[in-house]
């Protein structure tokens, strides 16, 4: 059965000697397809099949088992993306948290989040941060979003002090146990990060402390409540 789809290529794998599979990630899910040919100079799938091009693919589907693609027309190669290996070390760690929560809660939410981030890097806008913006929205996929509006004890909304990913959110001054204190400014710009529309975001300017807390609430976060483990983090932070 033909069929045409709009995704971006999210992955890509060698498939026999000439050929390789490639994931598209689309608004309906993960599609795998195999591009027969692709690794040759000549084969007009030669470049349009790299990993993070976005485009139209008709394909050959198979509901239970790997696509064959016929021919693609790309919209995007976020070039400004490709040619930047800061900008490709956030983009790779994204694009796999972003396949391990899509493949835990199949969600048409998350492909516009990850869509979202992706062009406000390619736009150059700060990735840490977008990153940051999308590391905290897709906690809720994963089901262990931190309490960010009120006290996580007492549930009191008033003389907020710091917030613990140990606590799993905010602390009030009568509930707090000598954790580690962190800014009123980056307690409101971590709530703010959570609520912003990505794809409305016009200016991020965060100082380098503040950005400093808020990654490392998220990163120990995400270590204690996600279960999820990626390599490109590691790459990530050899790169930063």
């Amino acid at each position: 059965m033909y069929k045409k789809i709009e995704g971006i290529i999210v992955n890509e794998y060698p498939f026999e000697e000439a050929s390789k599979i490639i994931n598209i990630f689309t608004a309906e899910g993960i599609v795998g397809v195999i591009a027969k040919g692709s690794k040759r100079i000549k084969s007009p799938f030669f470049g349009v099949t790299s990993k993070f091009n976005y485009g139209i693919f008709n394909i050959i589907y198979k509901e239970n088992g790997l696509s064959k693609l016929v021919d693609t027309e790309i919209i995007k190669d976020y070039r400004s993306i490709k040619k930047n290996i800061k900008k490709i070390g956030f983009v790779t760690y994204i694009t796999e948290l972003t396949v391990q929560v899509y493949r835990h809660e199949s969600n048409r939410n998350i492909y516009d989040l990850y869509m979202a981030s992706l062009d406000k890097i390619n736009e150059d806008y700060d990735p840490a941060i977008v990153t940051s913006i999308l590391e905290l929205k897709l906690l809720d996929y994963l089901g262990v979003k931190p309490i960010l509006d009120e006290c996580y004890s007492c549930r009191q909304k008033a003389n907020i002090v710091t917030i613990s990913s140990y606590r799993g959110g905010l602390i009030c001054k009568n509930c707090y146990r000598n954790e580690k204190i962190v800014s009123t400014k980056t307690i409101n710009l971590i709530r703010m990060l959570y609520y912003v529309d990505i794809a409305k975001i016009t200016k991020l300017d965060i100082s380098k402390e503040v950005k400093s807390e808020i990654e490392e609430f998220i990163n120990d976060y995400y270590n204690r409540y996600s279960g999820i483990y990626l390599k490109s983090k590691i790459l990530l932070e050899s790169i930063k």
